[in-house]
């Protein structure tokens, strides 16, 4: 017996070729009374309307129309087509699968009684239930069938259903794109929101463990109810009170319809109940490729803006510009074999056609029947083309040009075709496989259509942004994209400035977490007891840093630097050296200068007067090496000032140790020519051959010539070098000369003091011999001041660090010169300038 309700949900159109829709237009079938307290609620033997699905019979159409118009796919062939409704419910899916393949009127299983009906492929369904129910059939015929529902993973439905093709990418993609995005902006506590039923089971199964996988915990999973329980609600259900009020920022909600008109009841019966409406506004959704943003005509007063700022994946659609035109034509007079149109016009504009057979709405106003479809809100139905029309415009196309394929391999297929006329009455569905599968071509909008090797769409996901308006319509936004065939690196993207939040967000973007962030600074540690998304936050240790969020451990910085105050970064440590710009260096360098300065002044007294006895007395010559040497002295002070190159390392010790040599080597041996002089005079001596400058010059060399040796086998075994020292000082690096052989070092200034303690020990001893021109005591107090000097030196040097220690070297060396030239020279310029009567030979002879 013929369905009752087959004219007024199915549309036909003949042809030569006929291709079959099975859709999910108007929801689903329930055996048991249906909820029907609202006065706006269609309920036509149990069918709810949802009219958004109406665009998926209209692109179909749309598709078609465009196909028999374009001579060059098909020339001389018209595609013809048939629609009927799946209901969601199996047996009204196996029912029509059936109509499709047997006669117009009657279903005769195994048999077409109609020559003239060649369906030659079939395009459907909604859902993935509804198609396997249908490629059931169809697959015993051989019967191209072509998806537009998202599926998960399967790898063996080729196998086991080599006639099924998906016009969708793999589910897996989505699953990835999903797990991308919360990564992305660091969501790590979210919610998953599925039907209870096995659908939402392996939603969760199959998410789940990924999420895990990229360290983000699902802080509870909340499975609604079927629609069927939710319109029977009287009271709002209490399982969408902890959806509301919970600590969980944002939901991941596999968006199928019954999940999503479950949602949508739950909502809506808790709004008109006691309103939790602000609580859901603070919410974020992400919605899975099923979401299409659309209403029962039942709840036209719903509060869309709940959904404001959701985030969706979306099959890849692009603009087919024609096809708001033909929209703009759809009249429910025009459409005489559309039994769909009727029961659409009258629900989604709320009003009820003149020559309607169902029982008028006395609410409801007329119908004029010149009603345009874009004045409809977005919820209700959209102007361009949704994701899963798209998906069924690709279809038919796909078809179209794979029987265009067939048409021109004039070579292989030389049987059916004769003169380019086809025998249509020989053309088996099981030959339209190979080129349907191998067909790749680009459709009106640009895109390629390509199945690749497991039948799915060569193609990825759009990540889209609701953007709802008061008029219950919205703006969809593409911010984002998840396309396994873009390059490496690519393959996810997301534009954050695009991005429109939900009103009630405190922070963009907004926070899914456990609890807050560490900070920089801070390190995670774990919460007993608590999931692993779960941590409290523990203050950096000293010397380490976190540079980022949620630190699992602090670390130190690299040896060139240290933390800053707030242990967030690390900043690079200052060299450490005594630089001539800085004040402790000036005040060493003016001070080496202004002795030089001093000294070069005594050396020019000393030369202008070298003719006079308190100058020739005590070896002349010796007087001028020492003043030379101290100059010396001085100036190599400078050494130790500036950064340590390895010139200067080389020349700091070793120029200190040989200059002082020199010097002291000139104190000992004007000490020596003093107690020779006055040994020499003794009647019956031997001394007297050993006066002369021939000593002192070989006291000078001798000397002078060990402490060289000293710094020449230094300098080949193991010579100073610039070193940094990165770890005496926290926040500075200590560039300094290392010593290379601290043994040498030592002994070069052992042997100094050696030099200073036998030319103290022989002035002395000489202290008491006659003090005319005697520079003994002279020589004495200032080899006292010298040694006092040096042995301070020692320790003070060793409890130094960085500068400050070649501080200490510097000012012993100034300080042990500049007693060595006022001690000695001073008296004899106070003679010179001040006594002039002292500075004779008469005076000399008299003492």
């Amino acid at each position: 017996m013929t369905d009752p309700f087959q004219f007024l949900y199915e549309y036909s159109q003949r042809g030569d070729i006929i291709l079959g829709d099975i859709v999910a237009q108007y929801g689903c079938a329930f055996d048991e009374a249906t909820y029907n307290e609202n006065p706006r609620t269609m309920v036509v033997d149990g069918l709810i309307v949802s009219p958004k699905s109406y665009q998926h019979v209209l692109s179909f159409a749309f598709a078609v129309k465009e196909i028999n118009e374009n001579s060059k796919i098909l020339p001389n062939v018209s595609l013809g087509f048939q629609i009927f409704d799946g209901y969601f419910n199996a047996r009204m899916t196996h029912q029509n699968t059936l109509k499709l393949l047997s006669s117009w009127e009657r279903i005769v299983p195994n048999y077409n009684c109609n020559k003239t009906k060649n369906v030659i492929a079939v395009v459907g369904g909604l859902n993935s239930e509804m198609a396997f129910h249908i490629t059931t059939i169809l697959n015993v015929f051989k019967i191209p069938q072509i998806a537009y529902c998202v599926f998960a993973p399967v790898s063996d439905v080729k196998i086991q259903l080599p006639s099924f093709y998906r016009m969708v990418p793999n589910e897996e993609v989505q699953y990835t794109g999903i797990v991308r995005l919360l990564l992305h902006f660091q969501w790590t506590w979210v919610g998953i929101i599925v039907t209870d039923d096995d659908q939402g089971e392996k939603f969760v199964h199959t998410l789940t463990p990924m999420l895990f996988k990229h360290g983000i915990c699902v802080a509870h999973t909340e499975k609604t109810p079927s629609l069927y329980q939710a319109l029977h609600a009287f009271r709002p259900l209490q399982s969408t009170l902890p959806l509301a009020n919970s600590s969980v920022k944002l939901f991941v909600v596999n968006a199928d319809l019954q999940t999503i008109n479950a949602l949508k009841w739950l909502i809506y019966t808790n709004e008109m109940f006691g309103g939790i409406t602000n609580d859901f506004m603070g919410k974020v959704w992400i919605m899975t490729a099923q979401w299409d943003f659309s209403s029962q005509t039942e709840l036209r007063e719903f509060n869309t803006n709940i959904f404001h700022g959701t985030l969706s994946f979306t099959i890849h659609t692009n603009l087919v510009l024609d096809f708001t035109k033909f929209l703009q034509t759809v009249r429910p007079g025009l459409q005489q074999e559309d039994g769909f149109i009727r029961v659409f016009w009258e629900q989604a504009f709320n009003c009820t056609l003149s020559d309607s057979e169902e029982k008028k709405d006395i609410n409801n106003e007329a119908c004029t029947g010149e009603e345009r479809l874009g004045s409809l809100p977005g919820i209700f139905f959209e102007m361009t083309m949704t994701g899963q029309s798209y998906s069924i415009y690709n279809a038919v196309y796909a078809i179209a040009h794979a029987l265009h394929n067939m048409y021109t391999s004039r070579l292989t297929f030389r049987a059916m075709v004769e003169r380019s006329k086809w025998d249509l009455s020989d053309l088996q569905p099981w030959q339209f496989h190979p080129f349907l599968r191998s067909i790749s071509f680009n459709n009106t909008a640009g895109d390629l259509v390509l199945f690749n090797e497991n039948g799915e769409i060569a193609s990825g996901f759009d990540i889209i942004n609701w953007v709802t308006l008061p008029n219950k319509s919205f703006v969809r936004v593409k911010v984002g994209r998840m396309d396994p065939q873009a390059s490496p690196g690519r393959e996810f993207t997301i534009n954050e400035e695009a991005i429109t939040w939900p009103s009630m967000v405190k922070q963009v973007p907004p926070l899914a977490v456990c609890n807050d962030h560490c900070h920089p600074g801070y390190s995670r540690k774990k919460k007993e007891g608590a999931p692993f998304c779960c941590y409290s936050c523990a203050l950096c240790p000293d010397e380490k840093i976190s540079d980022r969020k949620d630190m699992d451990d602090c670390f130190k910085c690299q040896q060139d630097q240290y933390p800053n105050k707030n242990q967030d970064k690390c900043i690079s440590k200052a060299l450490h050296y005594l630089s001539f710009r800085e004040t402790l260096g000036i005040i060493l360098a003016s001070s080496a200068l202004s002795f030089s300065l001093i000294t070069t002044l005594v050396l020019r007294i000393f030369i202008q007067n070298q003719n006079t006895p308190i100058v020739k007395a005590n070896n002349r010559n010796l007087t001028y090496y020492l003043l030379i040497s101290l100059l010396l002295c001085f100036l190599c002070s400078l050494l130790f000032i500036g950064q340590p190159q390895t010139v200067t390392c080389y020349l700091r010790q070793t120029a200190f140790g040989i200059i002082f040599s020199v010097a002291i080597s000139c104190m000992l041996a004007k000490t020596f020519t003093v107690v020779l002089a006055f040994a020499a005079t003794k009647p019956g001596t031997q001394m007297r051959k050993w006066v002369g400058k021939r000593l002192a010059t070989s006291i000078l060399i001798s000397c002078s010539l060990i402490q060289a040796s000293i710094c020449a086998v230094w300098l080949c075994t193991a010579p100073p070098f610039p070193h940094f020292d990165m770890d005496t000082l926290a926040r500075e690096i200590i560039v300094e000369c290392s010593e290379g052989s601290v043994t040498m070092f030592y002994l070069v200034l052992g042997y100094l003091g050696f030099l200073a303690i036998v030319s103290f020990t022989v002035a002395f001893l000489a202290r008491k011999l006659p003090d005319s021109f005697n520079e003994a005591k002279l020589i004495t107090f200032s080899m006292l001041v010298f040694c006092g000097v040096w042995l301070s030196f020692v320790p003070s040097y060793l409890s130094s660090k960085g500068k400050y220690m070649v501080a200490v070297e510097i000012f012993s060396i100034l300080a042990s010169s500049a007693g060595l030239l006022f001690c000695i020279y001073f008296p004899k310029c106070y003679i010179i300038f001040l006594r002039p009567e002292l500075n004779s030979r008469h005076q000399l002879l008299r003492k």
